[in-house]
C-alpha cells in the first residue's frame, strides 16, 4: 500500500494511493480512518490526487542519517570505508515533501544532492533483534540527503552542513510492501542522470542499520532512518530540479531556489 500525507481545504489526512499510473491525474486517494501507525480503515471517500497538496509523508521526531554506507560513495570523496554504521541526526526541521523547494542556504557555495531510499519506522521500539526489524518498519519512501559540501568539510561536525532548514526531502508517500534488498536509485537534475545505484549494494543492510541505531535509543512512530547515497553526488545551483527515483516507490521533485 502506498500511504501519503496530503492537505485539501486547509485539512491534513492520509490517504491510500491507488491507480496504475505515475501522474497525478491518474491517481487517486482513498482517505484514511485514523493514522497509519496503527489499525485503521480506508473511509471510501476518495480525492483526485491531482486537487491536493502532498506533504511529507510522515513528521519525524528524529531523522537518522548513515554516511559512507555506499563503497564508492565514500571514496569518490576521498573518505575510508567504515568498519561500523556512521550515523549522524537531521532535525524534524529540515523534512520537506515532494514538490516543496530546496532553499539554497545563505552560508554555502557548494550544494550538493544525495538520493537515498528512507526507512519509515511504524512502531515504538527499542534495542530491536535483527530477525524483528521488519516488525518495526511501517515502510520506505525515497530522500534527498541534501549537503552544504563545503561547511561540511570545513566543520568538524555536520549540523549545519546536513541540518539546515529544507534540507531533508522526503516523499512522494511511504510504500509499505516492498522488498528494499535490491532495488534501483537514480537521481536527475534538470532531467540528467546523475546517480545511479542498487540498495544491494549498501555496505550495512538495513536490518544491521535499524539494530545499531536503536541499541542506543528509542525509536517512535514515524522516525525516519536514511540509509546512504550511491556515488554520482554532485552540485546543485539555484533553478535547478532534482528528481530522486526509487524502484517501487515513486519519484520525489523538489526544485532549488534562492534563500530568501
Amino acid at each position: 500500500m502506498r500511504i501519503a500525507r496530503f492537505s485539501i481545504d486547509g485539512n491534513v489526512a492520509f490517504g491510500a494511493v491507488e491507480g496504475s499510473g505515475s501522474s497525478p491525474g491518474e491517481l487517486v486517494l482513498d482517505i484514511i480512518k485514523g493514522i497509519p501507525f496503527s489499525d485503521f480503515e480506508l473511509s471510501g471517500t476518495k480525492v483526485p490526487l491531482s486537487k491536493v497538496r502532498l506533504l511529507p509523508p510522515v513528521l519525524p521526531n528524529k531523522v537518522v542519517a548513515y554516511g559512507r554506507n555506499y563503497a564508492e560513495h565514500a571514496r569518490e570523496l576521498g573518505n575510508e570505508v567504515p568498519d561500523a554504521p556512521f550515523a549522524f541526526f537531521k532535525p524534524s526541521t529540515s523534512v520537506i515533501g515532494h514538490g516543496d523547494e530546496i532553499q539554497y542556504p545563505s552560508f554555502s557555495q557548494d550544494l550538493h544532492h544525495e538520493a537515498e531510499l528512507a526507512v519509515v519506522i511504524g512502531r515504538m521500539c527499542r534495542e530491536v533483534p535483527r530477525e524483528r526489524v521488519k516488525d518495526v518498519i511501517l515502510g520506505y519512501t525515497c530522500a534527498n540527503d541534501i549537503t552544504a559540501r563545503d561547511v561540511q568539510r570545513r566543520e568538524k561536525q555536520w549540523a549545519r552542513a546536513k541540518g539546515f532548514d529544507t534540507s531533508c526531502p522526503l516523499g512522494p508517500w511511504v510504500e509499505t510492501e516492498l522488498d528494499p534488498s535490491d532495488l534501483t536509485i537514480q537521481l536527475t537534475v534538470n532531467g540528467q542522470q546523475r546517480q545511479l545505484g542498487r540498495t544491494s549494494e549498501m555496505i550495512h543492510p538495513i536490518e544491521d542499520l535499524i539494530v545499531h541505531i536503536s541499541e542506543a535509543m528509542t525509536l517512535l512512530p514515524g522516525d525516519v532512518i536514511l540509509t546512504g547515497t550511491p556515488a554520482g553526488v554532485g552540485p546543485l545551483t539555484v533553478g535547478d530540479e532534482v528528481a530522486v527515483t526509487i524502484e517501487g516507490i515513486g519519484t520525489l521533485t523538489n526544485k532549488v531556489v534562492k534563500r530568501g
